[in-house]
């Protein structure tokens, strides 16, 4: 369980989200209609009275910290020489490109391919102008 943990693989730590806010409000919300065992279809609904972008962002924000959990667990299992191919089973291969450094789709091993998406994912997350911290200023493209 140690190496779930471990900022420098693939885990990243929550966004956090200030207690008292009306973004912890919500988190708070979204928390208990997920362990609740509720029907997920009102669990998603926006609540009334509430931003949709500030819903959706709270539960995208939500969604990344799921994964990245989930994936720190089966992580040790996928390494470049296990899985010297990102795919989706034997028709799809997904290639990286960010055009940054990777300016063509490159084909990467696995768990090269998930750290740079994993990285840019948080990159986005973490982007004032995509995901403010302030509640109600989100723009209206979100991704």
């Amino acid at each position: 369980l140690k190496q779930v943990f471990n900022k420098d693989k693939t885990f990243r730590p929550k966004r956090k989200f200030e207690p008292g806010t009306q973004r912890f409000e919500l988190h708070k919300r979204a928390q208990a209609s997920l362990n609740s065992g509720v029907d997920l279809k009102a669990a998603v609904q926006l609540p009334s009275g509430e931003d949709q972008n500030d819903w959706v962002a709270v539960h995208v924000v939500d969604f990344f910290n799921r994964i990245n959990l989930i994936y720190g667990t089966i992580c040790e299992f996928c390494t470049e020489r296990t899985c010297p191919v990102m795919s989706g089973g034997p028709k799809y291969e997904y290639r990286w490109q960010d055009d940054l450094k990777y300016k063509k789709p490159t084909a990467l091993p696995a768990p090269q391919y998930m750290n740079l998406l994993m990285d840019w994912i948080e990159v986005q997350i973490n982007n004032e102008d995509i995901f403010p911290t302030s509640v109600g200023k989100c723009k209206e493209e979100v991704l």
